[in-house]
This record gives C-alpha cells, sequence and structure tokens, in this order.
C-alpha cells in the first residue's frame, strides 16, 4: 500500500519556494529505523497493523483544523508548519498560545502569544526519544517562522490521558539536525539502509517487505529473480 507522495513545496508571498520539503513527522521514523524511513519514503510501503491502526483512529480525534480561545490563551489544532533549514513540513496535533507581552503575532490572536506545542501519541506514557525529536521539530519550525524561542513541548498520551513535558535542550536540537539531514540525505540519493534485525523488528508493520531476517544477497537474488520473471511476462 501506497504511503503517498511525501513532498511539498511550499509557497512563502508571491512565489514558490524550490524548495521540496519532507514530511515532518518522518524525523521520527528515520531516529526510529533508517531502513524503515527509506521504505517508506523512497518505495512508498506502508502497511497498517493493530498499532498503526490504533494510533490513526486516536489521531483522527483532534486532527481537525480548528482554533479554540479561552481568555487570554488558545489552542490551535492541527497547525501547519514549516522549515528552510531542516527541510521539512508538517502538522502540529496542537499548539497552546498563552498571552505574553514577550511573545509573537499570530493571526488567530490579536494579542501577543507564547507558543506551547504539543503532539498525541497513543499507548503507555514512555519516553521515546523518537517522540521527543519529532516535537523538537515542531518548536524548530515554530521558531523559524514566527521569530520566537519555544523551551518546552509536551507529548500528550491519549490512552492514558497524561501528558508528559518534553525540554528542548541544545543535544535534542542537535539530534533533530542530524536526523532531518538523515532523512534529505536517504531522499536525494534514493538510498535505502541495509536491514539489521532487533527486538523493534517484531511489531514493525512492514516487516514482511523489509525481511530483516533474509541476508542481502538472498535478497538480490529474490529480487534478480523477480527481474527476470518480469522480462519474461513483458511482450
Amino acid at each position: 500500500r501506497s504511503a503517498g507522495a511525501p513532498c511539498l513545496k511550499v509557497r512563502i508571498g508571491s512565489a514558490l519556494d524550490e524548495q521540496e520539503y519532507l514530511p515532518l513527522s518522518w524525523l521520527s521514523q528515520v531516529d526510529y529505523c533508517p531502513r524503515r524511513a527509506a521504505l517508506l519514503l523512497n518505495e512508498r510501503i506502508w502497511v497498517e497493523n493493530a498499532d498503526t491502526a490504533k494510533g490513526r483512529a486516536e489521531h483522527s480525534r483532534v486532527h481537525d483544523a480548528r482554533v479554540e480561545r479561552r481568555g487570554d490563551s488558545l489552542k490551535l489544532y492541527e497547525y501547519t508548519v514549516f522549515s528552510n533549514d531542516l527541510g521539512v513540513w508538517g502538522k502540529c496535533d496542537c499548539i497552546e498560545a498563552q498571552r505574553c507581552e514577550k511573545g509573537c503575532k499570530i493571526k488567530a490572536a490579536d494579542f501577543p502569544v507564547m507558543l506551547y506545542p504539543v503532539e498525541y501519541k497513543h499507548g503507555s506514557v514512555r519516553e521515546e526519544r523518537s517522540y521527543m525529536i519529532q516535537l523538537c521539530s515542531q518548536a524548530i519550525c515554530l521558531e523559524e517562522m514566527f521569530s520566537i524561542s519555544i523551551p518546552a513541548g509536551a507529548l500528550f498520551f491519549i490512552s492514558a490521558h497524561r501528558r508528559m513535558e518534553v525540554q528542548f535542550s541544545e543535544q535534542l536540537r542537535a539530534e533533530v539536525k542530524e536526523r532531518a539531514m538523515a532523512l534529505n540525505e536517504l531522499w536525494e540519493k534514493h538510498i535505502t539502509p541495509p536491514a539489521e534485525y532487533g527486538a523493534k523488528c517484531r511489531r514493525c508493520s512492514i516487516q514482511e517487505y523489509c525481511m530483516p531476517r533474509v541476508s542481502r544477497s538472498a535478497k538480490a537474488y529474490c529480487k534478480g529473480l523477480e527481474k527476470a520473471a518480469m522480462e519474461v511476462e513483458t511482450p
């Protein structure tokens, strides 16, 4: 099943920026497994399993572009962000905006605000580095778009109804930039790293296509047979 077209060209002003932007959410994919990210990105492979289906269903409840206002605070849902520096674009599940004289101006408010991104995740509360990287990348996008400093954000675990605050340290920001460079390199050079079987492979939805237990030579042999068969069938 196709994962869809991964790139977007962002319109800035009246001109169309020539830079291609990759999905921000795939920074967490390349952190989790570079091979998985490459299969999604370059070969458009995607298969649903119980975990991904549950996550998608829970996200669908909050994926509705809207603004909620309450006094001096706002919540912006499904807010589009992008970064020229990282070469990524995406949508924040929620951005909490609180009135602050030292904040930035956004269209949804007639007063300056501080921004606090919140990313929704399913399952139990856990410190997944890939989740933190995705959340921090949203903050970096917002900082670039609005010339503001965002020190922290939060992961909200839907099933547990709990949130975990994440501080955007220099180390985490450096990891985001490293993953962005790696993702763009996979795309530009059309690289698919070799498989490395591990515990995470057991719950991966695309394990059937990745074949992490099969040696590279065996995989090449199978691909050769497939190619030969297609050539025979082609009139």
